[in-house]
């Protein structure tokens, strides 16, 4: 039937259309505010969603040059590359031993991983602020690289777990049968075919690192020591005065990295996604 594809194409692009103006909904709302003036900013006779006097860098240029916003990025950058690569790391070789090897309370590990997953980190906090005062770590990022594996480890494995069980034991065993050791068939073997899990697994840990707020507010006190989350709502805070353009610039520029980094591995990501929903 001639146009049946257009159309089709039309309806599917219409049924996908509002859940694409609430994902940018939020981007669209910060990028607003963030090149407001302050005059029409704070008018409530104004649509919040016009820009009438014309727009205005003010807010990033206070946001870049008079706090320690280039510090905070920085900051975050390395407490979330250091404990995402910590965190696949263990993650994958407890997600292999789940997936692969038979042991004795193996499904009394899996269940008790995946309660972990489950808790609230806000419940984890006194034990791990108790684990930082012992290790003498307060007020430094190492409070935050060594504290963040506790409910990323969980999260990762549990996502790794399902996708390495979709893998075929039959590769490993003939790479084993060639004379590989385990962990020689996890480098060339599993690995190289779990990379979209990997992937995705490393994408919503990094976005997980990045984005925590409680113990980044808590562990340091510090504003240079800060990362993004904390720093930007400490310092762009005080007492009753919101600098909203300034808030909704650094939200805006913190969001960034996480957006740039689900775009160039997004094909990736889906498979990874999709991949361990099929076994074999």
């Amino acid at each position: 039937m001639v146009g049946s594809p257009a159309r089709r194409a039309i309806w599917a692009y219409a049924g996908a259309a509002p859940f694409v103006v609430f994902a940018l909904f939020p981007f669209a709302w910060m990028l607003i505010t963030s090149v407001k003036k302050d005059a029409e900013l704070y008018d409530l006779a104004q649509n919040p969603f016009l820009i009438r006097t014309g727009i205005t860098w003010d807010h990033y240029r206070f946001l870049f040059e008079q706090t320690a916003f280039p510090l905070w990025l920085r900051n975050s950058v390395l407490v979330a590359v250091s404990s995402t690569a910590a965190s696949v790391v263990l993650a994958l070789l407890a997600a292999y031993a789940l997936a692969r090897m038979r042991f004795r309370y193996a499904e009394g590990v899996s269940t008790f991983i995946f309660v972990v997953y489950l808790m609230p980190t806000t419940l984890l906090f006194l034990p791990l602020a108790r684990l930082v005062s012992l290790l003498h770590l307060a007020n430094t990022l190492w409070s935050l690289i060594v504290t963040y594996p506790a409910f990323m480890v969980p999260f990762i494995t549990w996502m790794l777990a399902a996708y390495l069980a979709a893998i075929p034991k039959d590769l490993e065993e003939s790479a084993l049968v060639d004379g590989c050791t385990r962990l020689g068939a996890l480098r060339r073997i599993v690995l190289p075919l779990a990379r979209p899990g990997i992937i995705t697994a490393t994408l919503f840990g990094f976005t997980l690192a990045w984005s925590e707020f409680i113990y980044a507010l808590t562990f340091i006190s510090t504003t240079n020591l800060k990362t993004v989350t904390a720093g930007v709502v400490v310092d762009l805070i005080r007492g009753d005065v919101f600098y909203w353009g300034s808030l909704m610039a650094g939200a805006l520029t913190a969001s960034l990295p996480v957006v740039v980094l689900f775009s160039l591995f997004l094909d990736h990501y889906v498979s990874g996604l999709t991949a361990g929903a099929v076994k074999g």
